[in-house]
């Protein structure tokens, strides 16, 4: 039997330091410690020694199941196994006090790690006031389960052969790591979940792709299949057939259902981390090791870990140090590769498959609720700190609206269009998709007379890196919806709001004008008893991705207000969000059928009449308020989908009969001819559609 403790022991110090195995006289004593008595746990994390020590003690104090304490405190090392350090930082419940301001940690190794046991004095201005001896219990930090799921037809990558590609470090280990791996050397106890699967799916085809609303579905579906709270669990679905916004999207974090953010992520094995670069002296290896790092990137993500250069975004957990800066030349999974000096074979010649120092300490030492998977909204306490704000004389970023004064019906929608211009008198070389995805920039909405509050968007993307030559004046534009988002309905009272957002762009914040606008008051008793309902969870996603086939509360509601609301620019949001998912097939991860956890992706089929009934109503029925509520943008690409629709229905003249109609709106809201050109041009593809059509038959 001590044989087999011995062992066992040895198990744990390999997973924490592989290099520990020699014989063991000084194993490793950084992990969690603890201490009981009564209703009182006190759990000790220290971090001297094993793998990436961060010299860092904390603890947390939790008394009658309730209330908690955490501290923190970085260390010296006084003497053989002691360390003493300041506490720098305090994270208290309000009925709670820590006096204390300075720790001295002894640790008393025994001959087996969990013998070892760590007294800590606990001191106020130099003297000592309680003493607490603490018992090793793990080598990590905290434990945590994956779930690795995938759809038919894809193989999850969940391992890499490290020296399989020839770009690597001198010194990296040659062996074959796992995720499970990884997490551990970072401070995790990782157990993999029994329910691993291979979700089937009853359709043929292979070109059937994964909209937002159908993930974001999925998502949901799993979670709601669960217990949905704060617990240190993680689901990792990986896709075979690519996202329909494109082969350039290689993976998405998604929250939970309700207030439990950062549970799954998916990933898209087909996408660019499939394609090498053309000469890759080892392709297969490349593709491997990209899909590898993508996982865990994303599984980052879900530890609420920020972009390496993102570092200033979102609502910080007060650091160790600071200043915080992002850090753009970080060997980090939380970095993209091609972002690092712009040379993605240089990333991994220097990459050892770790996280830097800074998310470490996050990980390993900040607040559990910070952390756990369903307990901290995403970017929120997410250990950064707030951005210098610097305006950059290149860019010009403008908030705006398309309509004469910045006015809103109470319950409408607020759709604010973004705009950014090249000020400049050269070219000017950015992303893309900058402007689309509202993780990489601070968007605040602030109420008069209350706080600020950032616009959390319900995704997180993994994007490849498509850059696009700004001429000078030449300006992008996107929308972005305001109104709730992960944190709640930010835009659901009456009265005035200002808007403002800042982003980065090669080193350089942005910030844009300061954008008011006013709610105006319910003018009528069905508005305000829709309310009541409206300003939901449910309401707030389905109206955020265009729609839902799993929240049938939610479609209710706003059927309800397309009924009793039907002259208020609400509805017409409402009519889009009841179109989208009914207008095509619609793929959908199910349970229900079966009695075990192993899902199905079902086809819903589309409901044609009823998606053109509400498509119609939405957008042709009063089309100048359509766009003027939905905005040109948006109004437009809704146009587009309203006509893809039709043609996928064999009817091709009304498809262009709606192209028609959206030429007209959009010049009679002066927006751009290059704009217009392109809605004639395919307003005329469909009409010669239809004239094949009539020749064939």
């Amino acid at each position: 039997m001590e044989q087999s403790k011995t062992n066992e022991s040895k198990e744990l110090l390999k997973a924490i330091n592989p290099s520990s195995l020699g014989e063991f006289p000084l194993s490793p004593i950084s992990g969690l410690y603890a201490w009981g008595e009564q209703q009182i746990r006190e759990e000790l994390r220290l971090d001297v020694d094993g793998l990436y020590p961060q010299m860092v003690a904390s603890g947390t104090i939790i008394s009658n199941m309730s209330s908690t304490i955490h501290w923190i405190a970085k260390l010296t090392a006084n003497g053989p196994d002691t360390w003493t350090g300041n506490i720098r930082n305090k994270y208290l419940d309000e009925i709670q006090s820590f006096p204390y301001t300075n720790v001295k940690i002894q640790v008393t190794r025994g001959s087996l790690p969990e013998q070892h046991t760590a007294e800590v004095e606990f001191l106020i201005g130099g003297e000592t006031d309680r003493t607490s001896t603490f018992q090793f219990q793990s080598p990590y930090f905290h434990p945590v389960e994956f779930e690795f799921d995938a759809e038919e037809g894809t193989t999850p990558v969940t391992t890499y052969q490290t020296h399989t590609h020839p770009d690597k470090p001198t010194s990296l280990p040659d062996e074959t790591l796992s995720i499970s791996e990884v997490f551990k050397r970072t401070g995790f106890d990782v157990k993999i979940s029994e329910g691993n699967n291979i979700v089937s799916k009853d359709y043929t085809g292979t070109d059937k792709k994964w909209n937002t609303q159908e993930m974001h579905d999925a998502m949901q579906v799993y979670w709601s299949h669960f217990d949905n709270k704060p617990q240190w669990s993680m689901w990792t679905f990986f896709a075979n057939s690519e996202a329909e916004e494109g082969h350039g999207l290689g993976g998405i974090m998604f929250d939970s259902i309700g207030p439990n953010h950062r549970q799954g992520t998916a990933i898209f094995n087909n996408s660019f981390i499939s394609d090498p670069p053309k000469g890759d002296s080892s392709p297969e290896a490349w593709v491997q090791r990209y899909r590898f790092w993508c996982t865990c990137h994303e599984m980052g993500h879900a530890f609420n870990l920020l972009h390496s250069w993102q570092k200033h975004l979102g609502h910080p957990w007060e650091p160790l140090e600071r200043p915080l800066t992002p850090e753009p030349k970080a060997l980090s999974f939380m970095n993209y590769p091609y972002k690092y000096d712009s040379n993605q074979q240089a990333f991994f010649k220097n990459f050892e498959y770790r996280f830097s120092d800074q998310e470490l300490l996050f990980l390993r030492h900040a607040p559990e609720r910070f952390v756990q998977m369903g307990n901290a909204d995403w970017a929120v306490d997410h250990g950064f700190e707030q951005p210098i704000i610097s305006i950059h004389p290149s860019f010009n970023l403008e908030l705006r609206v398309n309509r004469k004064t910045p006015i809103f019906q109470w319950l409408e929608p607020t759709v604010i269009e973004i705009k950014l211009t090249n000020t400049s008198n050269q070219p000017q070389l950015i992303n893309k998709h900058i402007l689309s995805d509202l993780d990489g920039m601070s968007v605040i909405v602030k109420k008069d007379g209350k706080q600020g509050r950032r616009l959390l968007p319900y995704v997180q993307y993994l994007r490849n890196l498509e850059n696009k030559v700004l001429m000078p004046g030449e300006s992008l534009y996107e929308t972005i919806f305001a109104s709730v988002g992960k944190n709640g309905w930010l835009i659901d009272d009456p009265g005035f709001y200002n808007i403002q957002v800042a982003l980065q762009i090669n080193g350089n914040n942005i910030v844009s004008n300061n954008f008011r606008l006013r709610v105006l008051p319910p003018t009528g008793y069905d508005q305000e008893f829709l309310a009541q309902d409206y300003f939901s969870e449910e309401v707030g996603r389905i109206l955020a991705f265009d729609g839902s086939r799993f929240f049938e509360k939610g479609n209710d509601i706003l059927r309800e207000v397309t009924e009793k609301l039907n002259d208020h620019a609400v509805a017409l949001h409402a009519h889009i969000a009841l179109a989208k998912p009914l207008a095509f097939d619609y793929q959908f991860l199910d349970f229900k059928e079966d009695s075990d956890t192993r899902g199905k992706i079902k086809i819903i089929p589309a409901q044609p009449d009823e998606a053109r009934k509400q498509f119609t109503s939405a957008l042709t029925a009063h089309k100048q308020i359509a766009a003027k509520t939905l905005s040109n943008i948006d109004y437009h690409q809704y146009m587009v989908t309203y006509s893809e629709f039709l043609s996928n229905q064999a009817e091709n003249k009304e498809a262009a009969e709606v192209q028609k109609v959206l030429y007209q709106t959009l010049s009679e809201r002066n927006v751009l001819d290059s704009v217009l050109q392109k809605i004639k041009n395919r307003s005329e593809t469909y009409g010669q559609k239809e004239n094949e059509s009539f020749t064939n038959t």
